[in-house]
């Protein structure tokens, strides 16, 4: 086969053809999911999960008006009629952007002539992310809320170490990356083949689940997991709302919950949370360590707002520390996110046995303060947080023993450990930096900042953010 990086390219470079005819970029991936789909269905011999006469010879063999007749036939065909209920959902609502026949026509011809061969299935996953990526990084594409660095991700998963026969979930699934991530670290530290057929099916139907909120995107996520191997329960609805309440209980949650407070689904309306609150990232991390099981981990992506926000916010960080032993925190660089100005965490807890004080004890770590700008040009690497991961240690879940191995490395070090008596004291304010920031001076950084005014500054970049998404949807080239 090819090259992944040089067939992704060549695939990209044809959106530029498909400008002329309106398309942007996110409809480009879609309608590339549509096609690529029915591809790898024949390069992989699948095609009896489609039905007779609506598979890739049938497109291959058409031309101009007849094509484009047909092949919005078939989206509708296999939307309703596909056997497979995956297929059906991949093509559900499925609509072409296209409008000029020749445009179809020579996307058609261009997947068919790449090298492919039917033996590297993976690579076809690789491919695909690959471009999910491209979309990602595209500014006017508005795909960058979907994705997270892949960096980070990888991270995250390599620290909480998934293991075969866990349920692992992602409430703000996207377009899968967090459970692919860890579908790709099991299946790299334990070997497949001496699993028995039931752990096998267990792996491949049972092991990962999640939901989806934006259509166009489930559709995105579900030929991503079909491309890895994965047929895992990933359903489209809100996990605000009681559609959330169908997630069952995870050993493992990764996820990266949307940033901002824009785009559909309303307020959080569920009816089982303790405590009722408009701020959709703060209902998302209810939802995250009450869907645990006693025992289980989670590593979530949170904006600085969680950690200081009052009222329902402190309320839920204390049930947090009470449910759960809140052992990390790393404080993440701006700039490694595409939403514009939003400053980031990653939480990392273990579900207690009992309901009252598991968190004895918080270690920040602080990779915010005097750290390159990152951006497009300087993106984030797994070399920029391998000192954490060092400090972090191997234990993914918190335990007494390996926290008492940990070195605090003061007030000029990047990692400290803070009692939970002490940040019960400053009014379970998570938001703890300590080191001035020599290379971006920024009111946030000094230790003495008040709640209040990070508050206010936190509001303001994500009214900024909300504003940018507005002008990148309305198309204009306007950079707040």
């Amino acid at each position: 086969m090819a090259a992944t990086g040089d067939i992704v390219q060549k695939l990209w470079s044809l959106c530029h053809v498909l400008r002329d005819d309106g398309v942007t970029y996110l409809q480009y991936v879609t309608e590339l999911t549509y096609l690529l789909f029915l591809k790898m269905m024949q390069e992989t011999e699948s095609e009896e999960q489609l039905p007779k006469g609506y598979r890739w010879r049938n497109l291959v063999d058409r031309e101009g008006q007849d094509l484009m007749n047909f092949y919005r036939e078939l989206l509708v065909h296999l939307g309703s009629k596909a056997s497979s209920k995956q297929v059906q959902a991949i093509f559900a609502n499925a609509q072409t952007s296209l409008t000029q026949p020749r445009i179809l026509k020579k996307l058609v011809q261009s997947i068919d002539e790449l090298d492919w061969f039917s033996e590297h299935r993976d690579e076809f996953g690789d491919l695909y992310e690959g471009l999910l990526q491209k979309n990602a990084e595209e500014k006017k594409s508005g795909a960058g809320q979907y994705f997270t660095p892949r960096a980070l991700i990888d991270s995250m998963v390599a620290l909480m170490k998934p293991k075969p026969g866990e349920v692992i979930q992602d409430p703000a699934a996207g377009t899968g990356g967090f459970l692919i991530a860890a579908n790709r670290y099991i299946r790299e530290k334990h070997d497949p083949f001496e699993w028995s057929i039931k752990q096998q099916e267990f792996q491949q139907k049972q092991a990962f689940c999640g939901m989806e909120l934006v259509q166009d995107t489930h559709r995105l996520l579900l030929m991503n997991l079909m491309l890895h191997g994965i047929e895992g329960d990933v359903l489209l609805g809100n996990t605000l709302s009681s559609d959330g309440q169908q997630l069952g209980k995870a050993d493992l949650i990764l996820t990266n919950p949307p940033f901002g407070t824009k785009k559909g689904g309303g307020l959080p309306s569920r009816d089982d949370f303790t405590y009722p609150t408009s701020n959709k990232q703060l209902a998302f991390l209810q939802h995250i360590y009450r869907s645990l099981k006693p025992g289980g981990r989670a590593a979530v992506v949170l904006p600085d707002n969680v950690l200081f926000e009052s009222n329902a916010g402190k309320q839920i960080r204390a049930d947090l520390m009470d449910k759960c032993n809140l052992h990390t925190i790393i404080r993440l660089p701006p700039g490694i996110f595409y939403a514009q100005g939003v400053k980031t965490n990653v939480l990392f807890f273990t579900r207690g046995k009992s309901e009252k004080g598991n968190t004895k004890e918080v270690w920040v770590y602080d990779l915010r303060a005097n750290m390159p700008t990152f951006g497009r040009r300087t993106q984030l690497t797994r070399t920029h947080i391998s000192e954490f991961e060092a400090a972090f240690g191997d234990d993914p879940f918190g335990l007494p023993e390996s926290l008492a191995k940990r070195e605090d490395t003061g007030e000029s070090g990047r990692f400290r450990c803070f009692s939970r008596e002490w940040i019960t004291e400053r009014n379970e304010n998570l938001d703890i930096a300590w080191l001035r920031d020599e290379s971006n001076f920024d009111l946030d950084e000094l230790p003495e900042a008040s709640a209040l005014a990070q508050e206010a500054i936190t509001e303001l970049e994500a009214a900024l953010a909300e504003l940018q998404g507005i002008l990148d949807e309305l198309g204009e080239e306007v950079e707040l």
